[in-house]
Protein backbone atom coordinates (compact mmCIF):
# COMPACT_ATOMS: atom_id res chain seq x y z
CA UNK A 1 0.00 0.00 0.00
CA UNK A 2 2.47 2.93 1.41
CA UNK A 3 6.19 2.08 1.37
CA UNK A 4 7.36 4.56 4.44
CA UNK A 5 5.88 5.50 7.85
CA UNK A 6 6.18 9.15 6.00
CA UNK A 7 4.32 7.89 3.17
CA UNK A 8 1.54 6.94 5.39
CA UNK A 9 1.31 9.93 7.32
CA UNK A 10 0.82 11.89 3.90
CA UNK A 11 -1.92 9.87 2.74
CA UNK A 12 -3.20 9.66 6.27
CA UNK A 13 -2.79 14.18 6.51
CA UNK A 14 -4.18 14.06 2.19
CA UNK A 15 -7.39 11.64 3.63
CA UNK A 16 -8.59 13.82 6.72
CA UNK A 17 -7.85 17.36 5.36
CA UNK A 18 -10.45 16.15 2.01
CA UNK A 19 -12.58 15.09 4.73
CA UNK A 20 -12.57 18.18 6.21
CA UNK A 21 -13.03 20.05 2.90
CA UNK A 22 -16.59 18.42 2.60
CA UNK A 23 -15.34 15.94 0.40
CA UNK A 24 -16.07 12.33 0.27
CA UNK A 25 -12.91 9.86 -0.16
CA UNK A 26 -12.57 6.23 -1.00
CA UNK A 27 -9.89 3.80 0.62
CA UNK A 28 -8.87 0.01 0.55
CA UNK A 29 -9.73 -2.05 3.67
CA UNK A 30 -6.84 -4.01 4.50
CA UNK A 31 -8.35 -5.70 7.67
CA UNK A 32 -10.98 -8.23 9.41
CA UNK A 33 -12.09 -6.19 11.70
CA UNK A 34 -15.20 -5.30 10.50
CA UNK A 35 -15.40 -8.84 8.58
CA UNK A 36 -18.34 -10.00 6.96
CA UNK A 37 -19.41 -6.43 6.73
CA UNK A 38 -16.40 -5.30 5.08
CA UNK A 39 -13.83 -7.73 3.72
CA UNK A 40 -10.24 -7.01 2.95
CA UNK A 41 -9.56 -5.04 -0.33
CA UNK A 42 -12.90 -3.87 -0.44
CA UNK A 43 -13.09 0.12 -1.39
CA UNK A 44 -14.73 2.18 1.17
CA UNK A 45 -16.70 5.13 0.32
CA UNK A 46 -16.42 7.62 3.48
CA UNK A 47 -18.18 11.19 3.70
CA UNK A 48 -17.19 13.86 6.30
CA UNK A 49 -19.92 14.21 8.81
CA UNK A 50 -21.26 17.88 9.10
CA UNK A 51 -20.42 20.01 12.41
CA UNK A 52 -23.79 19.48 13.67
CA UNK A 53 -24.67 15.71 12.29
CA UNK A 54 -24.81 12.91 14.69
CA UNK A 55 -24.06 9.64 13.72
CA UNK A 56 -26.49 7.01 14.90
CA UNK A 57 -25.70 3.80 16.78
CA UNK A 58 -25.46 0.77 13.91
CA UNK A 59 -23.66 3.08 11.24
CA UNK A 60 -20.04 2.25 10.25
CA UNK A 61 -17.91 5.36 10.88
CA UNK A 62 -14.38 6.23 10.22
CA UNK A 63 -12.63 8.14 13.52
CA UNK A 64 -9.30 9.30 13.73
CA UNK A 65 -6.62 7.01 15.53
CA UNK A 66 -3.39 8.69 15.63
CA UNK A 67 -2.27 9.22 11.66
CA UNK A 68 -4.62 5.83 11.64
CA UNK A 69 -7.79 6.46 10.19
CA UNK A 70 -10.27 3.33 11.85
CA UNK A 71 -13.63 2.33 10.28
CA UNK A 72 -15.91 0.55 12.82
CA UNK A 73 -19.49 0.27 13.67
CA UNK A 74 -20.87 2.87 16.01
CA UNK A 75 -22.61 0.91 18.39
CA UNK A 76 -23.38 3.09 21.24
CA UNK A 77 -23.51 6.91 21.85
CA UNK A 78 -22.70 8.17 25.94
CA UNK A 79 -24.22 11.57 27.11
CA UNK A 80 -22.33 12.72 29.92
CA UNK A 81 -23.90 16.44 30.91
CA UNK A 82 -22.49 18.08 27.55
CA UNK A 83 -20.60 16.00 26.35
CA UNK A 84 -21.09 13.18 24.17
CA UNK A 85 -18.64 10.08 23.58
CA UNK A 86 -18.99 7.10 21.12
CA UNK A 87 -18.08 3.69 21.42
CA UNK A 88 -17.09 2.16 18.20
CA UNK A 89 -16.34 -2.18 17.83
CA UNK A 90 -15.36 -3.83 14.77
CA UNK A 91 -18.05 -6.32 13.59
CA UNK A 92 -15.73 -9.43 14.72
CA UNK A 93 -13.42 -7.60 17.31
CA UNK A 94 -13.55 -9.28 21.08
CA UNK A 95 -14.61 -6.19 22.75
CA UNK A 96 -15.31 -2.38 22.12
CA UNK A 97 -12.94 0.56 21.56
CA UNK A 98 -12.28 2.93 24.02
CA UNK A 99 -15.20 6.26 24.25
CA UNK A 100 -14.11 8.82 21.75
CA UNK A 101 -15.39 12.49 21.45
CA UNK A 102 -17.31 13.96 18.40
CA UNK A 103 -14.25 15.63 17.40
CA UNK A 104 -12.12 12.72 16.51
CA UNK A 105 -15.29 11.41 14.24
CA UNK A 106 -14.18 12.32 11.01
CA UNK A 107 -17.11 10.34 8.93
CA UNK A 108 -19.37 7.60 7.93
CA UNK A 109 -19.12 4.94 5.47
CA UNK A 110 -21.80 5.26 2.65
CA UNK A 111 -20.82 2.56 0.32
CA UNK A 112 -18.56 -0.56 0.26
CA UNK A 113 -17.89 -2.09 -2.93
CA UNK A 114 -16.31 -5.95 -2.42
CA UNK A 115 -13.44 -7.37 -4.19
CA UNK A 116 -15.96 -9.35 -6.49
CA UNK A 117 -17.85 -5.90 -7.16
CA UNK A 118 -20.76 -5.94 -4.95
CA UNK A 119 -21.74 -2.88 -3.54
CA UNK A 120 -23.69 -2.04 -0.38
CA UNK A 121 -24.92 1.08 0.59
CA UNK A 122 -27.84 3.11 2.63
CA UNK A 123 -29.63 0.95 4.83
CA UNK A 124 -27.58 -2.24 3.80
CA UNK A 125 -24.88 -0.92 5.87
CA UNK A 126 -26.95 -0.61 9.26
CA UNK A 127 -27.45 -3.72 11.54
CA UNK A 128 -26.61 -5.23 14.53
CA UNK A 129 -23.42 -7.32 14.02
CA UNK A 130 -23.02 -10.85 15.65
CA UNK A 131 -19.64 -10.59 16.38
CA UNK A 132 -18.79 -14.21 18.12
CA UNK A 133 -20.03 -15.78 15.34
CA UNK A 134 -17.79 -13.20 12.70
CA UNK A 135 -15.11 -13.62 14.93
CA UNK A 136 -14.77 -17.52 14.53
CA UNK A 137 -14.93 -17.28 10.63
CA UNK A 138 -12.28 -14.76 11.08
CA UNK A 139 -10.27 -17.34 13.54
CA UNK A 140 -11.05 -19.90 10.75
CA UNK A 141 -10.37 -17.77 7.37
CA UNK A 142 -6.92 -16.71 9.09
CA UNK A 143 -6.24 -19.91 10.19
CA UNK A 144 -6.67 -21.68 6.62
CA UNK A 145 -4.53 -18.83 5.33
CA UNK A 146 -1.53 -19.45 7.58
CA UNK A 147 -2.01 -23.39 6.68
CA UNK A 148 -1.73 -22.92 2.65
CA UNK A 149 1.39 -20.40 3.60
CA UNK A 150 3.16 -22.93 5.14
CA UNK A 151 2.17 -26.13 2.79
CA UNK A 152 2.86 -23.26 -0.19
CA UNK A 153 6.79 -22.84 1.50
CA UNK A 154 6.91 -26.43 2.21
CA UNK A 155 6.29 -27.52 -1.48
CA UNK A 156 8.71 -24.27 -2.60
CA UNK A 157 11.55 -25.62 -0.40
CA UNK A 158 10.76 -29.43 -1.46
CA UNK A 159 11.21 -28.25 -5.22
CA UNK A 160 14.15 -26.46 -4.79
CA UNK A 161 15.89 -29.69 -3.25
Amino acid sequence: MYKTTKDHKILSDLGFSLLEEGRIIKIKACGYSMYPAIKPGSIIFIEPLSENEKPVPGEIISRKRGQDLVVHRLVRIIRNNDQLSFVTRGDSCIREDLPVSQDQIVGRVIKITDNKGRISEGRQLIRKPHYIYNRIRVRIILTIKKTLNILFRLTVKTNES
